[in-house]
């Protein structure tokens, strides 16, 4: 049988009572002599600290009632749906599109005549309002006094890409070409090639100058309504 060892530790015994909790240590820091006062305020414009000077912010904030600065970055670049294939718009929009390549296709700007609409529906073909005859007027702003011109860059036009604005609303519309929503800063090389083919490189720049694209554009309603065709912002 294995033999058991007690150890006796002489001294006085403690009752429970007499246990006394062991105390945390200290954290208290010994305060030293006052700091003097900064020369520079303490608070900053947002109520933080202020921002030493020179100040750069990587993500510049408009003051209140302002505009926030124009950094160029990736971050401004405008998000537009880019949509490349017919058979997406509504079938009516799609009919009409075919109806507008047939008749100018034709080489006779005269066969434009039945889609371009009569009233509250006409086809918008300038800013401002036109006393000429529609078709008269298409003549009259063709680069040749037979209007095919023009029928070329309806045809052009519409076998771009386009964007689909207003969703949802009363004035949605399918806009030829795309262009007319994206910032021109923003156009990747093969969109730049896509533009080009619709103007030359001076009318690119002057584009840039300008603020936007202003060639022409058309304008299709998803019920096959001819909205516009005209040139400007």
């Amino acid at each position: 049988m294995a033999a058991v060892l007690f150890l006796f530790v002489p001294g006085p015994a403690l009752a429970l009572s007499e246990l006394k909790p062991v105390q945390p240590p200290d954290t208290t820091v010994e305060q030293g002599a006052p700091i003097p006062p900064l020369d520079e305020p303490t608070i900053g414009p947002d109520g933080g600290l202020p921002a030493p000077n020179p100040i750069i912010r990587a993500n510049p904030q408009s003051e209140p009632g302002g505009i926030a600065p124009d950094t160029g970055s990736a971050a401004d670049v405008v998000t537009v749906e880019i949509l490349t294939d017919p058979a997406m718009l509504p079938e009516s929009a799609q009919r009409m599109r075919q109806l507008i390549l047939g008749a100018a296709a034709t080489g006779d700007p005269e066969k434009l005549r039945p889609l371009l609409g009569t009233g509250p529906t006409a086809t918008q073909l300038a800013l401002g309002q036109i006393d000429a005859d529609p078709v008269d007027y298409l003549r009259s702003i063709s680069g040749d006094a037979e209007g095919q011109e023009i029928l070329a860059i309806l045809i052009d036009l519409l076998n771009a890409g386009f964007v689909r604005i207003d969703a949802g609303n009363t004035d949605e519309t399918y806009v030829w070409p795309y262009f007319a929503a994206l910032p021109l800063e923003s156009l990747s090389p093969p969109q730049k090639v896509e533009l080009l083919r619709l103007v030359t490189a001076g009318d690119v720049e002057d584009m840039k100058a300008y603020g936007a694209y202003n060639f022409y554009r058309i304008g299709i309603s998803p019920d096959g309504e001819w909205r516009f065709f005209m040139a400007g912002d």
